[in-house]
């Protein structure tokens, strides 16, 4: 079951399962997605841990906040989201996709409250990334391809993050169609795609200058890709061991852009593994 809470203003929805009195985990999902992307996680993960997935600001069924949406205003409302839930102890943050780099900006801009780091195919160690989301960068397209969302195109966007189609449910469209249609949501996720990419591709600008602030507050970190990724390509994965070159890594065969999911119990039974290794 999930709950809102009030982060500066916005409500947040978020979901717990494990003890409460555990070390918390937060798991952030990417653009445009939702918490549902974490959810087998709340079953298989260790149940000494406070587990806590979240939809961003903004995203899924939060509320946005007022004003244009940036990564670093991201990584506070999670910041505004475990205030909300009583969360002062330091966290291990997992984030996939775009939820990667506000991980990483979490950790950069508030290290001491950050444990550990989990990335699942995270967004910022390279250029390259599908062509919808650059295409969404185009002024005036973008919203022309936002303002209405169909079931065929939800179909679709759903079906380039998995290798196996089976995850493809009518439930997970349906889901994704209703966030969609939000308001204010087409704005919102323009401002984050504008902010972090143009129709070239991801900007190296805000790349270099996060990892630049990551490399000074280091943390335990594991990086995970699915070698079937077609939202950002796997081979990114060397550029990520060579800025994080303290951090473990794997890839999964045969596997999309949400590991977490695809390949659920493996993925578990990975972080539990390093989040042991590391204590």
């Amino acid at each position: 079951m999930s709950e809102l809470v009030d982060a500066g203003g916005a409500k947040v929805r978020v979901r717990e399962s494990g003890d409460p009195a555990g070390d918390p985990i937060v798991m952030l999902h990417g653009i445009g997605r939702g918490l549902e992307d974490w959810a087998p996680q709340h079953e298989l993960l260790p149940g000494a841990h406070r587990v806590i997935s979240m939809d961003l600001l903004g995203f899924g069924l939060s509320d946005p906040p007022p004003g244009p949406m940036t990564l670093s205003r991201l990584a506070e409302g999670v910041y505004e989201a475990l205030d909300a839930l009583g969360v002062q102890r330091p966290v291990h943050v997992f984030g996939n996709s775009l939820g990667g780099a506000v991980a990483l900006s979490m950790q950069a801009t508030r290290p001491e409250r950050v444990s550990r780091v989990v990335l699942a195919a995270p967004a910022g160690f390279g250029h390259e990334v599908v062509l919808d989301l650059r295409l969404l960068t185009i002024p005036g397209l973008g919203h022309v391809l936002l303002r209405h969302v169909s079931r065929a195109a939800a179909r679709r966007a759903e079906r380039a993050l998995y290798h196996d189609g089976s995850f493809v449910t009518e439930e997970r469209i349906e889901h994704a169609m209703r966030a969609a249609a939000r308001p204010g949501r087409p704005e919102l996720f323009l401002d984050v795609v504008r902010e972090l990419g143009t129709v070239r591709g991801i900007r190296p600008g805000w790349r270099s200058a996060l990892l630049a602030d990551v490399s000074r507050h280091p943390r335990p970190t594991l990086i995970v890709w699915g070698d079937r990724d077609r939202i950002l390509p796997a081979h990114h994965m060397t550029a990520a061991r060579k800025a994080l070159p303290h951090a473990q890594s794997h890839v999964f065969a045969d596997t999309g852009h949400l590991p977490q999911v695809e390949r659920a119990a493996e993925f578990s039974a990975l972080v539990g593994s390093f989040l042991e290794a590391s204590r």
